[in-house]
């Protein structure tokens, strides 16, 4: 049986709620928010490089740690916050955790408990690298194990480039040790369903070159894991299931150490997430591969959708400054990638960052749609959606990154695409939509496509959000019996010798209600 999955990460209710807030009818309306039909799993992510309670083991802090409730924003916890607004997130977050510890409460503790009484499964989710804020290195979020020992990090022999470069290197036995006391902690103290390892955040877990020695302790790592979990299980008498998050495609995990194939084979995981990282969703992820590998049918297969959307990598960062980096999803494009994702055989989709305010889907009907309609094939294509073509955003070091956009095509010069649809559609009616960059004032008339080999002809385009990157859209309609199952190919020309530029790419499909 289909259906969602939701990650509630480490920050967003401490810093999206009032202090009044910090009680238990509180904490039971964000599980309220995130309630639905479509909901099976909720993962609560309680820790960063810190944790949001009063660990019980001596190596992890608490949020809190060193904080002075009676003190200034300017107090030494939060050096290096640059303006009063980003102080004033940060202390909230630090004060909402302490005022729930000083009044007894564990919020995991609640979460999990009301989580299963709504009849949906709880979940941690421990992030295994996380590195926010490390360009600040006297950030309120570092823990004291990587402020203390710089030797330990993935590139300690040059400067930092990248935020990676200061994630813990799991080839030490110490970082290895220093995170098995946290998933103990988790597996001994709450009555969860199921533990899930997010080696997501951030991804890169060994010096560069390191990643096939890696993948071996990380595979030892997880045997050390499972071992821990049947214990527990054993203890309460059930079992507890372990999930992991892994990049989107086999040989890029492999390549980065998390050999997620080698996990199944081994019977040390149940649930697998496969997923970008953050800059963008990722709607063409290789599932029927992922399936074909796992020889084990028990295994739960879930693909991730991130909150943001982008053609490739350089829209609104290095060649399109003047867009910026945030772009969201709407509940098209979610639709979208689910009917695809659904289609292509995978058990849930998994929803990172998509929280009920903060980092969210700015339409608050947008969401609730969402939550209510992309967890099943059925209600997710008796909607509006869009396929929209974006790229895998996340490679082994020193690997291109591959992608089908920006892309140009003159009277010479074909562009051509191909775009996964899930099933295709009975009724109603579909196009395909170019978003053009710089030289968008060519004229679209000039411009021709084809779906599939059938002619599509120029139509209006239609009032739906493009990345700031586009400057102008060009839609075509699709003849109805154009359009295949699964992958279509798309082609254009244009009619002169200048090109034009294209920069989004997608196939609108609008059933008849």
């Amino acid at each position: 049986m289909s259906g969602l999955m939701l990650n509630e990460d480490n920050s967003h209710f401490f810093t999206s709620r009032d202090a009044d807030k910090m009680t238990i009818e509180g904490l039971k309306e964000l599980v309220d928010h995130y309630a639905s039909v479509q909901m099976k799993e909720i993962l609560f992510c309680p820790n960063a490089m810190r944790v949001n309670f009063r660990p019980t083991n001596p190596y992890w802090q608490p949020i809190w740690a060193g904080y002075d409730p009676d003190g200034p924003d300017s107090q030494p916890l939060f050096k290096g916050v640059e303006t009063d607004n980003a102080v004033n997130k940060p202390r909230r977050w630090v004060h909402n955790a302490w005022l729930l510890d000083q009044k007894g409460i564990n919020p995991y503790e609640v979460w999990i408990s009301y989580t299963r009484e709504k009849e949906i499964s709880p979940w941690i989710s421990m992030r295994m690298n996380d590195i926010h804020g490390v360009h600040n290195p006297d950030s309120f979020m570092h823990s004291d194990f990587w402020r203390t020992h710089p030797e330990y990090r993935r590139v300690p022999y040059r400067k930092m480039i990248g935020w990676p470069d200061a994630a813990l290197d799991y080839g030490h036995r110490e970082v290895r040790e220093y995170s098995l006391a946290l998933i103990r902690e988790y597996l001994d103290r709450y009555d969860i369903d199921g533990l899930e390892l997010d080696w997501m955040r951030f991804g890169y877990h060994f010096r560069p070159g390191a990643e096939e020695q890696g993948r071996k302790l990380l595979t030892e790592f997880m045997q050390q894991v499972r071992d821990y979990a049947e214990k527990i299980s054993a203890k309460r008498g059930r079992k507890i299931k372990i999930g992991v998050r892994v990049p989107s495609r086999p040989m890029t995990a492999r390549y980065l150490g998390m050999d997620a194939i080698e996990w199944t084979k081994r019977k040390l995981v149940d649930v697998i997430v496969i997923t970008p990282f953050w800059a963008t969703m990722e709607t063409d992820m290789p599932i029927e591969l992922w399936r074909e590998l796992i020889s084990d049918e028990n295994i739960i297969l879930a693909g991730g959708l991130e909150i943001l959307i982008r053609p490739f990598p350089e829209a609104g960062v290095e060649l399109y400054p003047e867009a910026g980096w945030v772009f969201h999803n709407t509940v098209e494009t979610v639709r979208g990638a689910a009917v695809s994702l659904l289609y292509r055989g995978v058990d849930r989709i998994y929803l990172f960052n998509y929280m009920d305010s903060e980092t969210t889907m700015p339409d608050k009907d947008d969401y609730q749609a969402a939550l209510n309609q992309a967890g099943e094939l059925d209600s997710a294509c008796s909607y509006p959606r869009r396929h929209v073509i974006t790229y895998a955003d996340t490679h082994p070091p020193g690997q291109p990154t591959p992608c089908a956009l920006p892309a140009k095509c003159d009277k010479d010069r074909l562009a051509e695409f191909g775009i996964h649809i899930g099933p295709k559609p009975t009724s109603g009616t579909s196009q395909v939509i170019f978003g053009l960059g710089r030289d968008g004032n060519l004229e679209a008339e000039k411009l021709n496509a084809w779906i599939n080999g059938s002619k599509c002809d120029l139509s209006d385009t239609p009032d739906i959000p493009f990345h700031p990157t586009v400057h102008k859209a060009v839609a075509f309609s699709v003849p109805n019996d154009a359009l295949n199952d699964g992958y279509n190919v798309i082609e254009s020309l244009g009619e002169t010798d200048e090109y034009y530029e294209i920069l989004w790419a997608e196939i609108r499909i609008e059933p008849q209600r």
